[in-house]
């Protein structure tokens, strides 16, 4: 099963650690206790969209990008979940004699 809040606590946590920021800074910029903010990072939370634009305000990144980003990860998980509950398809053995290819 896809989480998006999983996938948005990915994101979000890859950015602030791309910006060299800690937990206590986006905490002071966001207006957000440090805990919660940790616990949206793990996937253990959800956050509410004001507190979503909050997060990316501190950080310094705009929403859309943050969103696209998470759009795409579910994506890519939504893929192998899929790919992993699709049964492969078994193609029965030719007979003996029977052409299958040629080469040219």
């Amino acid at each position: 099963m896809v989480l998006f809040r999983r996938s948005l606590g990915d994101v979000l946590r890859r950015e602030r650690v791309q910006r060299g920021m800690t937990l206590r800074e986006v905490s002071a910029g966001a207006r957000v206790s440090l805990g919660y903010i940790s616990e949206i990072e793990r996937g253990q939370k959800e956050a509410s969209s004001e507190l979503l634009a909050s997060l990316c305000a501190a950080l310094e990144v705009p929403l859309s990008d943050v969103l696209r980003e998470v759009s795409m990860e579910v994506a890519r998980e939504e893929s192998v979940v899929l790919a992993a509950a699709t049964p492969l398809k078994v193609h029965p053995r030719p007979a003996a004699g029977e052409v299958v290819a040629s080469a040219a």
